[in-house]
Protein backbone atom coordinates (compact mmCIF):
# COMPACT_ATOMS: atom_id res chain seq x y z
CA UNK A 1 0.00 0.00 0.00
CA UNK A 2 1.35 3.69 -0.98
CA UNK A 3 2.34 5.62 1.93
CA UNK A 4 0.22 8.66 2.44
CA UNK A 5 1.00 12.09 1.10
CA UNK A 6 0.25 15.47 2.25
CA UNK A 7 -0.34 18.41 0.22
CA UNK A 8 3.07 20.68 0.72
CA UNK A 9 1.54 24.53 0.31
CA UNK A 10 2.63 28.09 0.73
CA UNK A 11 1.58 30.71 3.06
CA UNK A 12 -1.48 31.16 0.68
CA UNK A 13 -2.11 28.17 0.60
CA UNK A 14 -0.98 27.53 -3.15
CA UNK A 15 0.14 23.89 -3.46
CA UNK A 16 4.26 23.69 -4.20
CA UNK A 17 4.48 19.62 -3.92
CA UNK A 18 3.43 16.57 -2.46
CA UNK A 19 5.33 14.42 0.20
CA UNK A 20 4.97 11.18 2.37
CA UNK A 21 3.23 12.09 5.78
CA UNK A 22 5.93 11.11 8.32
CA UNK A 23 8.90 13.03 5.80
CA UNK A 24 6.64 16.76 6.08
CA UNK A 25 6.14 15.85 10.02
CA UNK A 26 9.91 15.05 10.65
CA UNK A 27 10.71 18.41 8.64
CA UNK A 28 8.38 20.45 10.04
CA UNK A 29 7.40 21.72 6.07
CA UNK A 30 4.04 23.96 5.72
CA UNK A 31 0.92 21.17 4.45
CA UNK A 32 -2.62 21.52 3.81
CA UNK A 33 -4.97 20.02 6.21
CA UNK A 34 -8.46 20.32 7.85
CA UNK A 35 -10.38 20.56 11.67
CA UNK A 36 -13.91 19.39 11.64
CA UNK A 37 -16.39 20.67 14.31
CA UNK A 38 -19.24 18.86 14.79
CA UNK A 39 -22.15 20.42 17.05
CA UNK A 40 -25.47 18.91 18.08
CA UNK A 41 -29.01 20.95 18.27
CA UNK A 42 -27.86 21.51 22.19
CA UNK A 43 -24.68 23.93 20.70
CA UNK A 44 -22.74 20.75 22.35
CA UNK A 45 -19.44 19.87 20.65
CA UNK A 46 -18.49 16.54 19.46
CA UNK A 47 -15.15 15.66 20.50
CA UNK A 48 -13.02 12.60 20.11
CA UNK A 49 -9.96 10.84 22.10
CA UNK A 50 -7.46 10.05 19.73
CA UNK A 51 -6.53 5.98 19.83
CA UNK A 52 -3.77 4.90 21.81
CA UNK A 53 -1.83 3.90 18.78
CA UNK A 54 -1.64 7.20 17.17
CA UNK A 55 2.07 7.95 16.01
CA UNK A 56 1.46 11.35 17.73
CA UNK A 57 -0.77 12.55 20.35
CA UNK A 58 -2.00 9.19 21.46
CA UNK A 59 -4.74 9.58 23.91
CA UNK A 60 -5.37 12.88 23.71
CA UNK A 61 -8.54 15.01 23.15
CA UNK A 62 -9.31 17.03 20.12
CA UNK A 63 -12.24 18.08 18.04
CA UNK A 64 -14.20 15.67 15.95
CA UNK A 65 -11.93 14.79 13.56
CA UNK A 66 -9.11 16.17 11.48
CA UNK A 67 -6.32 14.71 8.37
CA UNK A 68 -4.87 16.03 5.76
CA UNK A 69 -6.42 16.49 1.84
CA UNK A 70 -5.36 14.23 -1.18
CA UNK A 71 -4.23 15.81 -4.11
CA UNK A 72 -7.05 16.81 -6.06
CA UNK A 73 -9.76 16.67 -2.94
CA UNK A 74 -11.86 19.44 -1.98
CA UNK A 75 -11.38 20.56 1.99
CA UNK A 76 -15.47 19.79 2.39
CA UNK A 77 -14.81 16.22 0.49
CA UNK A 78 -11.62 15.52 2.73
CA UNK A 79 -13.71 16.26 5.72
CA UNK A 80 -16.51 13.82 5.10
CA UNK A 81 -14.35 11.40 3.68
CA UNK A 82 -12.37 11.41 6.77
CA UNK A 83 -15.54 12.09 9.15
CA UNK A 84 -16.84 9.02 7.96
CA UNK A 85 -13.68 7.02 8.27
CA UNK A 86 -12.91 7.92 11.68
CA UNK A 87 -16.14 8.50 13.21
CA UNK A 88 -18.45 6.15 11.13
CA UNK A 89 -20.87 9.12 10.03
CA UNK A 90 -21.67 11.99 7.17
CA UNK A 91 -23.11 15.29 7.46
CA UNK A 92 -23.43 18.51 5.30
CA UNK A 93 -19.80 20.96 6.73
CA UNK A 94 -19.15 24.57 5.82
CA UNK A 95 -15.56 25.60 5.50
CA UNK A 96 -15.09 28.07 7.18
CA UNK A 97 -12.05 30.19 8.05
CA UNK A 98 -7.99 28.92 7.68
CA UNK A 99 -5.12 29.67 9.54
CA UNK A 100 -1.18 28.35 9.90
CA UNK A 101 -0.15 27.00 13.21
CA UNK A 102 3.01 25.36 14.16
CA UNK A 103 3.52 22.61 17.03
CA UNK A 104 6.54 20.47 18.29
CA UNK A 105 5.83 17.09 19.95
CA UNK A 106 7.72 15.06 21.96
CA UNK A 107 8.72 12.71 19.75
CA UNK A 108 10.43 15.41 17.31
CA UNK A 109 7.96 15.31 15.02
CA UNK A 110 6.15 19.02 14.00
CA UNK A 111 2.95 19.64 12.73
CA UNK A 112 3.20 22.81 10.82
CA UNK A 113 -0.32 23.20 9.06
CA UNK A 114 -2.62 25.24 6.64
CA UNK A 115 -5.68 24.32 8.53
CA UNK A 116 -8.83 24.58 7.19
CA UNK A 117 -12.01 24.73 9.81
CA UNK A 118 -15.22 23.18 8.57
CA UNK A 119 -18.27 22.72 10.58
CA UNK A 120 -21.11 20.81 10.93
CA UNK A 121 -24.20 19.42 12.50
CA UNK A 122 -24.99 16.02 13.68
CA UNK A 123 -27.69 14.23 16.34
CA UNK A 124 -26.87 10.71 17.17
CA UNK A 125 -23.88 8.54 17.81
CA UNK A 126 -21.11 8.11 16.53
CA UNK A 127 -19.89 4.27 14.96
CA UNK A 128 -15.96 5.01 16.09
CA UNK A 129 -12.69 3.27 14.16
CA UNK A 130 -10.97 1.84 16.79
CA UNK A 131 -8.08 2.31 14.99
CA UNK A 132 -8.30 6.18 15.03
CA UNK A 133 -10.61 7.09 17.64
CA UNK A 134 -10.34 5.71 21.73
CA UNK A 135 -13.60 7.51 22.88
CA UNK A 136 -15.70 10.60 22.15
CA UNK A 137 -18.13 13.01 24.13
CA UNK A 138 -20.58 15.65 23.72
CA UNK A 139 -19.34 18.94 25.44
CA UNK A 140 -20.66 22.53 25.45
CA UNK A 141 -18.04 24.98 25.02
CA UNK A 142 -17.98 26.88 28.00
CA UNK A 143 -17.03 23.15 29.83
CA UNK A 144 -14.62 22.69 27.70
CA UNK A 145 -13.10 25.97 27.86
CA UNK A 146 -12.95 25.50 31.42
CA UNK A 147 -11.60 22.16 31.16
CA UNK A 148 -8.55 23.25 28.83
CA UNK A 149 -7.68 25.48 31.30
CA UNK A 150 -7.84 23.03 34.23
CA UNK A 151 -6.45 20.07 32.44
CA UNK A 152 -4.60 21.55 29.07
CA UNK A 153 -2.05 18.51 29.04
CA UNK A 154 -4.91 15.93 28.18
CA UNK A 155 -5.85 18.15 24.75
CA UNK A 156 -3.78 18.08 21.45
CA UNK A 157 -1.95 21.05 20.70
CA UNK A 158 -3.55 22.45 17.59
CA UNK A 159 -7.56 21.97 19.57
CA UNK A 160 -6.03 24.33 21.90
CA UNK A 161 -4.40 26.60 19.25
CA UNK A 162 -7.79 26.56 16.98
CA UNK A 163 -10.11 26.79 20.84
CA UNK A 164 -8.22 29.85 21.76
CA UNK A 165 -8.01 32.06 18.80
CA UNK A 166 -10.41 31.26 16.54
CA UNK A 167 -13.29 30.25 18.95
CA UNK A 168 -15.55 32.69 17.86
CA UNK A 169 -15.43 31.14 14.14
CA UNK A 170 -16.62 27.36 15.39
CA UNK A 171 -19.31 28.43 18.12
CA UNK A 172 -22.65 28.05 16.31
Amino acid sequence: MAKEKVILVNEKDEQIGLMEKIEAHEKALLHRAFSVFVFNDKNELMIQQRALTKYHSPGLWTNTCCSHQREGESNIKAGKRRLQEEMGFSTDLKDTISFIYKAPFDNGLTEHEFDHILVGSFEGEPDLNPDEVAAWKWVSLEDLQLDMEKNPDIYTEWFKIIFEKYYSHIKQ
